[in-house]
């Protein structure tokens, strides 16, 4: 009973003081942290995000634009979690495009990322010149979060606005439309 007890006593030992370690990337001015249980969360600049705003291949593509300090964002994570999961087999692709502060995302970002347990890709908009980005991503978008841009090579829609799942699976249906007739 005792050899249990101390077995288990290691293993919790070794799980907290893995769980501590972060290791810092920086091969540019980019950021990008990687922790030893594989969390990755890559910085991008507008330009560097921008090719995946605008794939031309057969996927329908979802991105949200949100934060963890944006409570409406945390809020409507699941529903894109599992819009990925059961949408996946009819090629859609969730991205999740995090707008939190650079500084933050080995304190923030990463354990957020690990508590949710987030599936989906999620990347880090580092970008100084928001009055840019924002009007080039949708001309209507006022920079408020949480923001949607579901798109596919045929056709783009932009949503300032959270979403239930309902509503997301009807516009993701909407896209799925045109593919069977094509």
């Amino acid at each position: 009973m005792k050899t249990k007890g101390i077995l288990l006593g290691l293993i919790f030992l070794g799980f907290i003081s893995c769980k501590k370690e972060v290791v810092k990337n920086v091969e540019s001015p980019k950021i990008s942290l990687q922790t030893n249980l594989q969390t990755t969360v890559k910085s991008y600049t507008y330009e560097e995000l921008k090719p995946l705003l605008e794939k031309k291949d057969d996927k329908i593509y979802v991105v949200n634009f949100w934060a963890t300090w944006c409570g409406p964002c945390v809020k409507e994570l699941p529903e894109f979690e599992k819009l990925g999961k059961e949408y996946a087999d009819k090629n859609v692709e969730v991205l999740l495009v995090s707008l939190d502060f650079p500084k933050q995302v080995a304190k923030k970002l990463i354990p957020f990322i690990k508590k949710k347990n987030l599936q989906s890709k999620v990347v880090l908009l580092d970008d100084i010149n928001e009055d840019v980005w924002i009007k080039a991503i949708d001309s209507t978008w006022s920079g408020a979060i949480p923001a949607t841009l579901i798109y596919n090579k045929h056709k783009r829609k932009f949503y300032e606005q959270s979403f239930d799942y309902k509503t997301l699976e009807t516009e993701i249906k909407n896209f799925l439309k045109p593919n069977i007739l094509e």
